[in-house]
């Protein structure tokens, strides 16, 4: 029989210590032999029986671990005459090649889209019938490393559909730029669509910051060292920065590409993009103002009404924020910062500041001995440290620190009624974000209920959905009756509002009641106010109700 198909284009690219997991089942003394035995019998299949060039069969048989074991764990072991029973095996069970293949450049073919069917048929188990594999042979023969022309399929398969002489003339249009063949396959590797569309924009920023401004004098010329430093400069572009607008700005910048690593961009976007003011913007701060990448923005206690004067908020200002916001007041840690400028909705205002100002002020500040201390918090602190789950608990506090909860009361009470780890409550308000939820409104709702993080993911969706469709309000009634999202949808919520609207449309209910009022209220309270409207309709909310 034919090895069933795996079916995503997706990434998949093997170390070492990964490649011998599949075959964990062998026994230690014997693995290495096994794993070189078995990439022998299938260089051989592929080479011998099914005519493929050698230098492809040697590629695909030392670089597909996974689908290799897939096969040797169809054959009783034994480790004196596996290598006949695995040759036996491969003569009269065909495998899928295309399996082997496309594990061996870096990619799992499981892609229901139409582009993926079109690249990598399901009903074709032979690369012989593969109609693209001249492309990966082409790309191969113009020295591509194989095990990494799974890269070219991170955004689509398109540069698969290309003639293999247009690519020839792609490359060498490339290298008019003034790259060399280095250069020419790292940029491609990162950048796909120049292998196949125009880019002139893209190579032309390119051209700029690797030739104009020498960044490539302080790049190693391998093909992996220069494509690690065009995965940092993809990283600008994924956040938004134009095609051909921002070569200069890199150049000006470049020493970023060589200093930080990928992970270390990385943290300074996502920490300046949790401010919400466009990801575009976010990317241009950094360009234009690369000291932030040297910037330590991490556990730094800070103030926050100290903070927000450091960076010249005015007094009249900083008590109105304190009086509508309080529990982000008090003490903080630099690295939730971004979250506390969007938990008082002054994320945009921060932001100006550090673009328009000096962003060395956010390392500058220093707060002063005693500052902003709660000694209600602190003696909550201390309590918590005697608990046998005071790592768990921890996790939790740190998490609704990092919401924008400054170190007070508010941030005790959310603790003493959130009720899951982390990564669910974090699900929760992401989830509520999503729906429409604003996030300065959010916190204040978690201020007064912090609870609703307890609740089941789905319910909370749904709810939100049922209160703006059918109940037809609008988010902002939350801030009013946040524990509208702690209430039961089916037992509750849905059966009293829909019995009221009854009672309004009988004419039986005569005063326009809050929805507080209506869900919030006991079961008891509830009877008697429908009995005081119709005795009859207070009985039939009593049969309902069985």
């Amino acid at each position: 029989m034919l090895l069933r198909r795996a079916t995503t284009v997706s990434l998949l690219f093997f170390s070492t210590s990964a490649a011998t997991k599949p075959f964990a089942k062998i026994p230690w003394k014997h693995r290495s032999k096994i794993i070189q035995e078995s990439q022998a019998a299938l260089l051989d299949y592929l080479h011998t029986t099914r005519a493929l060039p050698f230098i492809y069969a040697d590629h695909i048989s030392r670089n597909s671990h996974q689908c290799l074991w897939n096969v040797v764990s169809r054959i009783p072991f034994s480790p004196h005459n596996f290598l006949c029973s695995f040759q036996r095996f491969l003569r009269y069970h065909p495998i899928n090649e295309l399996d082997f293949l496309l594990e061996s450049i870096g990619l799992n073919c499981d892609d229901e889209s139409e582009t993926a069917r079109d690249i990598f048929p399901k009903n074709t188990f032979f690369i012989s019938d593969w109609k693209r594999f001249d492309v990966v042979c082409a790309l191969g023969g113009m020295g591509f490393p194989w095990k990494k022309l799974g890269l070219l399929c991170r955004d689509d398969c398109s540069v698969f559909k290309v003639d293999p002489s247009h690519l020839e003339r792609r490359i060498d249009e490339i290298k008019g730029f003034g790259f060399n063949g280095v250069s020419v396959i790292s940029i491609g590797l990162a950048f796909p669509q120049v292998l196949y569309s125009n880019a002139d924009g893209l190579l032309g920023d390119l051209k700029i910051l690797m030739l104009d401004y020498d960044l490539l004098s302080g790049v190693d010329e391998n093909v992996d060292a220069l494509l690690e430093v065009c995965e940092k400069i993809k990283l600008f572009y994924d956040l938004g920065c134009e095609m051909g607008k921002v070569g200069e700005l890199m150049g000006r910048s470049k020493r970023i590409f060589i200093e930080y690593s990928k992970e270390h961009l990385i943290g300074k976007i996502e920490y300046f993009s949790r401010l919400n003011v466009g990801r575009v913007r976010v990317g241009s701060l950094l360009l234009s103002r690369p000291e932030i990448f040297g910037f330590d923005l991490g556990g730094q206690v800070i103030s926050v009404s100290g903070f927000l004067a450091h960076f010249g908020m005015e007094e009249e200002e900083l008590k109105s924020l304190e009086q509508k916001y309080p529990h982000v007041f008090g003490r903080n840690i630099l690295e939730n910062v971004p979250s506390v400028m969007r938990a008082m909705d002054i994320g945009e205002w921060f932001f100006e500041r550090l673009q328009n100002g000096d962003p060395a002020l956010l390392t500058a500040y220093t707060m002063p001995s005693g500052e902003d201390l709660d000694k209600h918090y602190e003696e909550e602190l201390r309590k918590l440290e005697d608990k046998r789950t005071r790592a768990y608990t921890k996790t939790k506090l740190d998490f609704i620190h990092s919401l924008g909860f400054g170190e007070n009361r508010f941030a005790v009470k959310a603790l003493s009624q959130m009720h899951s780890s982390r990564s669910e409550l974090q699900q929760r308000f992401d989830i509520l974000l999503s729906c429409g939820v604003e996030y300065s409104r959010l916190c204040a709702i978690l201020k007064f209920a912090p609870r609703v993080l307890n609740q089941n993911p789905g319910q909370l969706e749904k709810k939100i959905e049922f209160f703006c469709n059918e109940m037809g309000a609008s988010l902002q009634y939350l801030d009013v009756f946040p524990g509208y999202l702690c209430h039961d949808l089916e037992k509750r919520i849905k059966p009293r509002f829909r019995f009221h609207k009854w009672l309004k449309e009988q004419g039986y209910c005569k005063k326009n009641y809050s929805m507080a009022t209506i869900i919030a209220t006991s079961e008891k309270t509830f009877i008697a106010r429908i009995s005081r409207m119709n005795h009859a309709a207070a009985k039939m909310w009593e049969h309902l109700q069985k």
